[in-house]
Order: C-alpha cells, then sequence, then structure tokens
C-alpha cells in the first residue's frame, strides 16, 4: 500500500501557518491514531499535532524551526497491517483530523498508550545512539530555550527517558557567533527570529501603539481592608485570591462605565459597546506575554473568577490554553506585581481599548484620620484608548475601582 500523507490541518481561528517546534516521531517510528507527531506553534498557542491515522511513518516533511501553511505535508505513513493498523481501523470513526487542544474530541493531550496495542506500536524504543522518547513539553521547551539538543543526551529517567535535570545540566551558555552588528560594531551573541507567538505579539503591541491614542492615569489605594477580609474568608475555608477579588470590582466598573468594554470600528467609522465582559488576564510565560482571557466573567462570583484565574494561567504557561481563551478578551487585568514592581504605563491589548494593572502591595505610612500610620498601599493604573472616552470616564471607573478595594465588605453587598 502506498504511504498515506496527513497535511498540517485547519488551525482555526483563522491561522493559516504554524511554526514546527519539534517533531515527537522519526522515520521508522510506528504510530496509533491520535498519537501526538509533532510540536507546533501558532499565533496563538503551542500544541500537539495528531496523526489522524496509525502504521509507520515513512516521512517527516519539514525541519524543525521551518513555517508551515495549512494544507502542506506533515508526515506520510506507511499503512502496514500490524497492531497499530488493526486498531487504527477500530478507531477511524473517533479520530480527531484537529489540534490538540482546539476542540478534538477522540484525542488527549497526554501521550498515552492506548489499551490493546503493543509499546512497540506506540513509539519504538531508543537504539543505540539514538534520542529515547521524551514525554514531557516541559522538558522540550525548557530544551529549545536554553540550546539543547535533545538527540545528544542521555536520559537518566526511568527506560532513559530525558529529565528535566538533564536537560538543565546540559545546558551552557549560549557561544559568540562571528557576525557583528552593523551600527555598534558589537559581536552578535544569538538571533531569536520572531516565529509564532513572539510574532502576533509584536505585531499586536506594533499596532496598538500605531493605532490608539492613549492616555495613562493612576491611583494609590490603601488595600489593607481587602487584606483583612481575605484573611477572615480564609479562616472559613478556601478564599479568593486578591486578584479574583479585584477582577470581581473591574467587572463591576466595567458595567457602570461601558466605554471601555468596546472596539472602535474604523472601517465603519463607529465605536461598538459590548454586552458582557470576558477578561483578558495577563500571563508571563517562557514563550512570552500571553492573554487568556474568562468567557463571561460578568457572571461569575469571585470564586468562580478565582478558579478560572488559575486554570487560565496554568494552561498558557503550559501551552495548553486554547486559541478561543487567548483571542476572545473584551478587556485586560494586568498583576505586574508579581514581577516585582510597583506601576506601570501598559500597552492595550489590541482591539481592546483600555488595561488596567496593579502594582505589588506593600506597608507604606499613610494618613489616616490626621495620623500617619502604616498601611498595605497598592498602585492601579489604567491605560484606555482616547477615541472612546476622555479622562473623566477613566477617571470614573479607576476611583470606583480604588473604591472597591478599600471598602471591600461594602462593595460586595451592592454587587
Amino acid at each position: 500500500m502506498s504511504p498515506r500523507v496527513f497535511e498540517l490541518p485547519d488551525l482555526g481561528e483563522g491561522l493559516t501557518e504554524a511554526v514546527l517546534v519539534r517533531w515527537l516521531v522519526r522515520a521508522g517510528d510506528a504510530v496509533a491514531v491520535d498519537e501526538p507527531v509533532a510540536e507546533v506553534e501558532t499565533a496563538k498557542a503551542m500544541v500537539e499535532v495528531p496523526s489522524p491515522f496509525g502504521g509507520v511513518v515513512a516521512r517527516l516533511h519539514g525541519e524543525e524551526g521551518a513555517t508551515l501553511q495549512v494544507g502542506s505535508p506533515l508526515i506520510s505513513v506507511d499503512a502496514v497491517r500490524s497492531a497499530v493498523e488493526t486498531y487504527a481501523e477500530e478507531e477511524r470513526a473517533g479520530s480527531g483530523n484537529v489540534l490538540i487542544g482546539y476542540g478534538t474530541s477522540g484525542a488527549s493531550t497526554s501521550r498515552r498508550r492506548r489499551r490493546g496495542v503493543p509499546r512497540s506500536a506506540v513509539r519504538s524504543p531508543a537504539r543505540n545512539g539514538e534520542r529515547p522518547a521524551v514525554q514531557s513539553p516541559i522538558v522540550r521547551r525548557l530544551a529549545r530555550d536554553n540550546g539543547v539538543d535533545l538527540q545528544a543526551l542521555t536520559g537518566t529517567g526511568p527506560d532513559g527517558l530525558i529529565t528535566r535535570r538533564d536537560v538543565e545540566a546540559a545546558a551552557a551558555p549560549v557561544a559568540v557567533v562571528s557576525d557583528v552588528d552593523q551600527r555598534t560594531g558589537l559581536p552578535i551573541r544569538t538571533r531569536v527570529p520572531l516565529t509564532g507567538l513572539r510574532k502576533a505579539v509584536t505585531a499586536t503591541l506594533t499596532r496598538s501603539r500605531t493605532e490608539i491614542p492613549e492616555a495613562t492615569t493612576w491611583v494609590d489605594v490603601d488595600a489593607t481592608a481587602l487584606l483583612e477580609l481575605r484573611a477572615e474568608l480564609k479562616e472559613s475555608g478556601a478564599a479568593p485570591g486578591i486578584l479574583a477579588m479585584i477582577a470581581r470590582f473591574v467587572v463591576a466598573g466595567l458595567a457602570r462605565f461601558p466605554e471601555l468594554n468596546s472596539r472602535v470600528d474604523t472601517g465603519r467609522g463607529e465605536i461598538t459597546h459590548l454586552d458582557g465582559v470576558n477578561l483578558g488576564i495577563a500571563a508571563q510565560t517562557g514563550r512570552g506575554l500571553v492573554v487568556p482571557a474568562i468567557k463571561d466573567a460578568h457572571r461569575l462570583s469571585m470564586r468562580g473568577l478565582d478558579a478560572e484565574i488559575r486554570r487560565l494561567t496554568a494552561a498558557a504557561r503550559e501551552g495548553t490554553a486554547t486559541a478561543a481563551e487567548l483571542g476572545s478578551g473584551s478587556f485586560t487585568l494586568n498583576n505586574y506585581g508579581v514581577l516585582g514592581v510597583d506601576g506601570s504605563a501598559a500597552i492595550i491589548n489590541h482591539p481592546e481599548v483600555a488595561i488596567l494593572g496593579m502594582g505589588r502591595i506593600l506597608p507604606r505610612p499613610w494618613v489616616v484620620g490626621g495620623d500617619i500610620v502604616v498601611r498595605h498601599i497598592v498602585q492601579l493604573s489604567l491605560v484606555f484608548d482616547h477615541r472612546v472616552c476622555d479622562g473623566g470616564t477613566a477617571g470614573g471607573f479607576l476611583r470606583f475601582v480604588a473604591d472597591c478595594v478599600e471598602a471591600p465588605a461594602s462593595a460586595m453587598a451592592d454587587l
């Protein structure tokens, strides 16, 4: 039988290309239906691509680091009659010819061995001088970020599995290359191509700076009562995080100042106010800054927001957040305090029209009733698109959120 060619599937969300980050199989490997064969990075997320059929890999189309177009050949598979083929025939109807993370129902993001398929049918064992299977996406990403060739490593884990410690031990400073920067005359240490997520972030931020006439306003807020309220809630059980509590105030503020939860349609010459809030939460990851969004955040309580914030930030850092989660925000909340800074004038996440940032909460001298006392202070800063509102609206929203932080029990009674 002639090899079957599996083409890079539709990525969804209007995406037409992806960077081939790493092959998860080699020519000659046996693969099962829905087994991941490659790790790719789109402008939205890092995902694993599952094969829609089983057999033996005849050819890999493309080199690691190459940009592939949707519909271009990815792998060729010999459809030999084997344990894999038998299993594939049984599972054909459940095969997901889409990316993991984009809604395939018959696939799992874990690369587990399926029941009834021999281990050799899922992944051929490492032979002398060849790379053992690397199961963890974290290990693969760590190796890529540190310039470590996994094929050159000998794993110390079970059955020769390459562990994070193996990669860290092999990591070494990047060697200085011979080419020189023309302007400075300094040697160029390394070159980092703008691909995938980094390319998308660059385009978004550049467009934001180019198109949006932005302005920034900020306020120092006494968050002592907020910390005390959270401590009280913690005594009676699990308490939502500070970010979730502020997120609830932000959502309430957007209901009162809908101009900040809108879009500017330059083509139609109008401002579109949105009905409901998809709250973006900025998350710093090893691949750059991403903003997964809490869908219908206006329908959630503080505890509900807290659960979604934890889930989405973990998914963003693991590279498993879906394209819909990363591209559907209507307003962004950025906790740059986790970076150890007090304030920032952030860049609006285009095509949104505003972003609220919060710095770290620190004990500071504060005047209360004419006396100087120690209070826990946080700076909130709002960057907004001056096309959608003026300083009065922006200041009103910021003051509303600040008042909620300073008197959270009263604010929660009114929400």
